[in-house]
């Protein structure tokens, strides 16, 4: 690409969309080149483009079809495996200002949000309504819808509710040439044609950029309670995450942390694990009551029988949050000792044990 095709191409688009944001120098683009992947070397984006519509969108997709510029969606840059690092010679689309959360439906149980809504706020959103929105990544105070679709981010609750996938009725997409298509919608059976929507969550925009979205919502779960177990080692914690399955317990969160990452979360937050141990599991319940109760009974038992060193509960909510920001801070508590790379593993719970071992 020329010079003058690249000039060319930002002229057109400044004078389509005479009111959008549009960065262009080196020293403001900069920002937008990285996600928080510590270790792509990402390329050096002809501009950085923040619409504020759909028809903002399909402009830009028309513009850079014709000129062969790509695209970059963008939200808010907190993914880790590079779905938004720019392109050499790319135009980043930014799409942090579409945020509204256009409708909370109670009567089908759904919301339909623009793809820069953050995710705690849909969650705050739905609660307001005695709703539930399931998907919660680490970094779900900052992280916007668009970029979990793209990503098809998953969270804590995700071994009981599933990922983003799975809370996905509809979508509404711009592709390369600037059309617009809609996929799904509110029903809850739609089995007619293909299913689009899943062929998009997951492609990190290189099939289209979604400019809005339909979720399910759930009724809001009672309350959690919360176990904390600690081993001697991540072989015994995999031993008991492969009992807890056998038991047909399914937990609302299941999540470990190596003897590392303990010793790290400690240091940082200060909250008084135990900094011996070679693992931790953080297991919660949202079955309500006495069902609660009873499924953390069993998770106990599989924790003893795998080896656990102590087994204890959560005394009240201020403690359980606090144990669960422990796990949310994990990657940030890393960071602050010195780790370079993380990557996410995904194998089948029966192969926790072998792959931990």
């Amino acid at each position: 690409m020329t010079i003058d095709v690249e000039a060319r191409f930002i002229l057109d688009v400044q004078a389509a969309l005479p009111g959008i944001r549009l960065l262009t120098e080196p020293a403001d683009t900069e920002g937008y080149r990285f996600d928080e992947t510590p270790y792509l070397t990402p390329g050096r984006p002809l501009g950085v483009a923040f619409p504020r519509s759909t028809a903002d969108v399909q402009a830009i997709a028309r513009l850079a079809s014709q000129h062969r510029v790509p695209l970059v969606p963008r939200g808010a840059g907190s993914g880790l495996s590079g779905g938004a690092i720019a392109v050499e010679g790319g135009l980043t689309v930014v799409l942090t200002g579409m945020d509204s959360i256009l409708e909370i439906d109670v009567e089908n149980l759904c919301a339909v949000v623009q793809p820069g809504v953050i995710n705690a706020d849909l969650g705050r959103a739905a609660a307001g309504q005695a709703l539930f929105y399931a998907p919660d990544p680490a970094s779900f105070e900052w992280c916007t819808i668009g970029g979990n679709l793209a990503e098809n981010s998953g969270g804590l609750r995700c071994v009981k509710y599933g990922v983003t996938r799975d809370a996905v009725l509809g979508l509404e997409v711009v592709l390369a040439d600037g059309a617009v298509i809609r996929t799904g919608g509110k029903n809850v059976k739609d089995v007619l044609g293909y299913d689009l929507s899943h062929l998009f969550i997951g492609s990190e925009g290189t099939l289209g950029i979604i400019t809005e979205a339909t979720l399910r919502l759930l009724p809001l779960p009672p309350p959690k309670l919360t176990l904390l177990a600690f081993f001697a080692s991540v072989r015994q914690a995999g031993e008991a995450v492969a009992d807890i399955t056998r038991q047909g317990v399914i937990p609302v969160t299941l999540e470990l942390m190596d003897g590392f990452t303990i010793r790290a979360v400690d240091a940082a937050l200060r909250l008084g694990l135990d900094s011996d141990a070679g693992a931790m599991l953080m297991v919660e319940s949202d079955a309500g009551g006495e069902a609660a109760a009873a499924e953390l009974d069993r998770v106990a038992q599989a924790c003893q029988r795998a080896g656990a060193t102590s087994v204890t509960r959560a005394q009240d909510p201020q403690e359980a949050d606090w144990l669960r920001e422990a796990r949310r801070k994990a990657h940030w508590s890393l960071e602050q000792a010195g780790v370079a790379r993380m990557d996410d593993v995904g194998v089948p719970r029966s192969h926790v044990p072998q792959m931990l071992a």
